[in-house]
């Protein structure tokens, strides 16, 4: 939230409109009655019926009047009505400019508070430090960076970027349109900074997705005795749930218990959800438990936390105990329902929960829901019924859900219909290096290194890079970043050591490399090296080497676990007799003696 200076309407006899030449002198002249009255003035009726006895009376035309009724309008948020009066007040001050300006963006008017501001100049008068802060956030909320970049040179022009409301307004213009590096250097030159410029850096990072860089920025907060407020709370917890970094999370939950924050509820659902997404489901259950005043937005996080970690059941139950207590389902929480039975094969289930959203609770499903199900009738095999819903559906599928009708057909192995699909994709989403993956997943299974060749040669045409696999893992509260193949880490030597020592129990414990997700036309034992480099068995014989015996390997993975690497952890945590939880763009999956949590089905 950008800051401003209020301005109170009770103490407008000191203020600018009231210095204009009043018409009379006397203390009793209509002027002074009915200014009396409009400063007082406060109920919208009151005001209709005062504003129609000053047009009677015939002082409509005055500029004290018009001036005074202008802002009683915009006191009580008759914007529109505020608007017209301002039109016809002759040379209206830069106050009311400003005010004008201020109400409109308050009121998610954005482009009319452009607009204002850009009359402002046209009327040859100039912004000041009340001006920006208002402008910049209707750039802000139009997301319109160019404008802001703009209005950035205008408060240097005009003598205005050293005042600490418009370089905060700087600061949270520039990370809502997604720019935090220059976000940063207006926080970096500013003379004094507050919480509200900490806390508008700390969100910029977290919501662009700079999530190492909003742990650093709160410690940065911290050690400069600034005070954590609620958002920057929300930011950390978002941050610590993206990386797995339960022990940060830890700490953090800890401040929050400290400050009295867990009390918020927006708050503890943040902690529900980071727990979850750090691998701790006992944790997120316990805070979930003991939160007063559940929204059905704790009551969502919830279920999207059985969910992920492949429990569906568990979610369908915390569904029916939601709507007990008498709350109703939203939107959010029937993608959180739908994706947790996707995710633990529940096709019964999830054609139930589907049916009731309209039919029981009138909520009408968007594409997000629609995805879902074919996600759920991919996973179960069910590849005709999936086609079949796509084109029921009431609007236009988008790429994302013909992904998902594709990533089953990389499951079943239907490369008929997969290679329809991704033509279709592709014309939707030429850019996003996913789906050549799925489909080059489906070649390479049959070993058509010929098409697999092709598409590469396709994906080099149009420039699309294929995104690489990175695993993050937690250790003494620091993040270690590995990529596949990586050996720019000073451990590096030890861990390849140990993943070729691993490699020789693995075998005698019947383990066999699946050579086709390997998808070079090389021969064997090269795929069989390339597979034991990928990224999270990097990660892995890091912690491995590192941790405590006995101490959970929490593992944080972009991309979705290839089902090698899936068969390999699992003769690994019977190997090392530890418990190794990995999180990839699907879900969980937990593995321990031998097994994992999703029975082979993600």
């Amino acid at each position: 939230m950008i800051p401003y200076r209020l301005i109170s309407l009770s103490s407008t006899k000191a203020l600018p409109f009231l210095t204009c030449k009043p018409v009379s002198s006397s203390s009793n002249s209509p002027h002074s009655h009915f200014l009396a009255l409009l400063q007082s003035c406060s109920h919208p009726n009151h005001l209709k019926q005062l504003h129609a006895k000053i047009i009677t009376e015939g002082l409509q035309c005055s500029p004290c009047i018009l001036t005074a009724a202008t802002l009683s309008y915009i006191s009580i948020s008759f914007l529109n009505s505020a608007l017209h009066l301002f039109r016809i007040i002759p040379n209206p001050c830069p106050f009311l400019w400003n005010m004008m300006i201020r109400s409109s963006s308050t009121h998610g008017q954005f482009h009319l508070s452009l607009l204002l501001y850009s009359n402002l100049l046209s009327s040859h008068l100039s912004p000041d430090n009340f001006t920006f802060p208002f402008a910049l956030k209707s750039c802000a909320g139009l997301n319109n960076l160019k404008k802001g970049r703009q209005l950035h040179q205008h408060s240097i022009c005009f003598g205005c970027h050293q005042d600490l409301f418009v370089d905060a307004a700087l600061v949270d213009m520039y990370c809502k349109c997604g720019d935090v590096n220059t976000a940063r250097q207006v926080f970096d030159q500013m003379p004094k900074r507050d919480l509200v410029s900490y806390t508008s850096m700390i969100s910029g990072y977290a919501h662009n997705g700079y999530s190492i860089e909003t742990l650093d920025f709160f410690s940065l907060m911290q050690n400069s005795d600034v005070k954590a407020n609620r958002v920057g709370l929300l930011s950390v917890f978002l941050a610590c749930g993206r990386l797995g970094a339960l022990r940060k999370g830890e700490c953090f939950h800890s401040y929050a218990i400290q400050t009295g924050f867990l009390e918020d509820i927006l708050v503890a659902t943040a902690v529900v959800d980071m727990y979850a997404k750090c691998g701790s489901l006992v944790m997120a259950k316990l805070i979930f438990d003991t939160a007063n005043c559940k929204d059905v937005v704790c009551w969502s996080a919830m279920i999207a936390s059985y969910g992920y970690h492949g429990l569906g059941n568990d979610a369908i139950n915390t569904f029916n105990q939601m709507v007990e207590v008498g709350l109703k389902p939203n939107h959010a929480t029937f993608t959180s329902l739908l994706s947790a039975c996707s995710h633990s094969g529940l096709l019964e289930e999830g054609k139930r929960c589907f049916t009731s959203m309209r039919l029981k609770y009138g909520i009408s499903p968007k594409l997000n829901h629609y995805a879902c199900m074919v996600d759920i009738f991919g996973r179960a095999g069910k590849l005709q019924e999936a086609q079949e819903l796509i084109e029921q559906m009431p609007m236009e599928p988008d790429s994302s859900l013909w992904g998902s009708l594709l990533g089953a057909c990389q499951i079943h192995g239907d490369l008929e219909l997969g290679e329809k699909i991704a033509d279709q994709i592709m014309k939707l989403d030429p850019q996003n290096s996913g789906y050549y993956v799925l489909l080059s997943n489906i070649y390479a299974a049959r070993s058509r290194w010929t098409d697999v060749e092709k598409l590469r040669k396709k994906m080099s045409g149009r420039r699309v890079n294929k995104e690489q696999g990175i695993s993050l893992i937690e250790f003494n509260h620091q993040i270690y970043k590995f990529g596949m193949g990586e050996r720019s880490h000073s451990q590096s030597r030890e861990i390849y050591s140990y993943l070729e020592k691993l490699s020789v129990l693995m075998k005698q414990l019947g383990y066999v490399p699946l050579l086709e997700f390997s998808l070079h036309d090389v021969e064997d034992e090269n795929k069989e090296m390339a597979l034991s480099y990928h990224s999270e068995r990097l990660a892995i014989a890091f912690g491995l080497i590192n941790m405590n015996p006995g101490t959970p390997i929490r593992i944080v993975k972009n991309l979705r676990v290839c089902r090698d690497c899936h068969n390999a952890i699992k003769i690994i945590s019977q190997i090392v007799d530890r418990v190794i939880i990995i999180r990839d763009m699907n879900r969980f999956h937990h593995f321990e003696n031998g097994l994992c949590s999703c029975g082979d089905y993600w």
